[in-house]
Order: structure tokens, then sequence, then C-alpha cells
């Protein structure tokens, strides 16, 4: 079943993605109409939030996948954990790198000890850490159950990370609030949507790609290993 979904996937979604792509490339920079509180430094926000949500999707996306690994002990849901956890620490690095760019323009700075920064990077840590494992301790038969640990642990930083504007002080910027027009025009809603859609389009296509290279690669293993293959 999960093949023919991931199948499905690689064949419909890849050419949508490279449809959408160049359409909000085009909604950014000519469209939508210049922030009057930000200026020309919004238009980042454009590709910084949507990576962000994908992010925090991806990582729960491996929190849960984990929770039914250690449930089940199936190795799909390792397999689907561990490319959500690929897939989503390429957007959570996105939002890293977007958001230096635009606290350089609007702070003057590349970086600041922000909460809402801050709370970010612990968990791109996290997730940073759990490749790490998986890489290094590979050969470990428990290696899997270690990683869906630390999953559901940087699964549950993820509210902590979306509420920290609100719990503390903290001057990242309210762009879908911003009370001088922001995100309440209609072009920029609408290219926010498509941005939106583009960027879970692209994630739903490279899970369903990683998914299948880790499939293929644990299949390799198994041949690698059967008794008489060895000295062939």
């Amino acid at each position: 079943m999960l093949d023919r979904i991931v199948d499905l996937i690689l064949k419909a979604v890849g050419p949508v993605v490279a449809i959408v792509f160049p359409v909000t490339l085009w909604a950014v920079f000519f469209w939508v109409p210049t922030d009057a509180g930000l200026g020309l430094s919004q238009r980042i926000f454009y590709y910084h939030m949507p990576g962000a949500v994908i992010s925090f999707v991806a990582f729960a996306l491996a929190g849960v996948s984990s929770l039914a690994y250690l449930r089940t002990g199936t190795s799909g849901w390792d397999h689907a954990a561990s490319s959500a956890v690929a897939v989503g620490m390429l957007f959570a690095t996105i939002v890293l790198a977007t958001g230096s760019i635009w606290a350089r323009t609007a702070w003057g700075t590349w970086w600041t000890w922000d909460t809402r920064l801050t709370t970010f990077l612990i968990l791109w840590l996290l997730f940073a850490a759990y490749l790490l494992l998986r890489v290094l301790a590979r050969d470990n038969h428990m290696t899997p159950r270690f990683a869906a640990v630390l999953a559901i642990v940087g699964a549950l930083n993820i509210p902590l990370v979306m509420m920290a504007t609100r719990l503390w002080r903290t001057i990242h910027p309210q762009v879908v609030r911003n009370e001088a027009g922001g995100i309440r025009d209609p072009a920029m809603s609408a290219t926010l949507v498509i941005c939106l859609v583009a960027f879970a389009l692209l994630f739903t296509w490279l899970w369903a790609l990683r998914l299948r290279v880790t499939g293929l690669e644990e299949a390799v293993e198994r041949l690698s290993y059967e008794p008489g293959r060895q000295e062939s």
C-alpha cells in the first residue's frame, strides 16, 4: 500500500512542483506590493514562513512515525520517520538562512538570541543530532529505537517554538498581523497560500523520494548479508 502511494507521489507531484515554483517566484518578486512596515525585505517572508511551517510538519510526522515504530517495530515507520527528518532539515535550514538574511536587513545583525530564534535553533540541533546518530551508529541494531526517542523529544519541542512569541518578550516580527497592512493585502495572502502549497508539494515529493531510496538501501543490505552472497 505504501509503495503504491510513493509511486503515485513520485509520478504526479514532481511535475506539479516544477510548474508551481516558477509561479511563486513571479508572485513574490513581481506581483505582491512592498510591505509598508518592513519594506522590500518582507518579500523573503513568503519563503521563510512556508519553510518554517513545512519543517514543523516534517518533524511532527517524524515524531508520530517514530511513536508508531516503537509500538509496532515495523521498519516502514522507521523509514518514514528518518525520511521526514532528512527532508525536514532541508526546510529548517532554509528557515535559518532566510531568517538571518531578513534579520540583517531589519535588525542590523545576522543573529540575535531572540526566544523564537533560539527555540528554533534548539529544534534544528535536536534533529541534526538525530541525523548524526543515524549515520554514526547505523550498525547498531538499537539505533532506530534511540533515534525514535530523539525524534519524539524533538517533535514535543514544536509547540514551544510556535508559542515563543507569546510566552516571552520577543523582537521577532508578527508579519501576519502587521497593523500597517501586511498580509491583509489580497495579493500577499494569495502569494503566501501559493508558496505554502508549493513547499508542501515539494516536501511530499522529496519525502517520497527519500523513502524510496531508504527502502532500496535496506533491500541491498539484506541481499548483501544473505548466505552465499558475501563471497560473490
